[in-house]
C-alpha cells in the first residue's frame, strides 16, 4: 500500500468507524456567519461564466464598430 494501510487495518478501521458512528454528532453551524460560511460549500464559481460572456460580448461590439471605421475611412 502506498499510505501503509493494510487490508486488515482498513477493516478495523472501518468497524471503529462504523462503532462510533460520528456522523450522528455532526451539528453543524450555530452562528450566522457560520451558516452563511457553509451556505457556500456548493458554490462552483458561477460568476466567471457571465464575465466570460461579457467579455466575449463587448469584443463583438468593438470589432463592429472597427470595421465599421474602417468602411468609412
Amino acid at each position: 500500500m502506498a499510505n501503509g494501510w493494510t487490508q486488515e487495518r482498513r477493516e478495523r478501521q472501518s468497524l471503529l468507524i462504523r462503532t462510533w458512528r460520528p456522523w450522528e454528532k455532526t451539528t453543524g453551524p450555530k452562528t450566522p456567519e457560520g451558516k452563511a460560511k457553509v451556505s457556500l460549500n456548493a458554490y462552483t464559481g458561477g460568476a466567471w461564466r457571465e464575465a466570460r460572456q461579457l467579455s466575449k460580448e463587448m469584443n463583438a461590439l468593438l470589432r463592429e464598430q472597427r470595421d465599421t471605421v474602417e468602411a468609412l475611412a
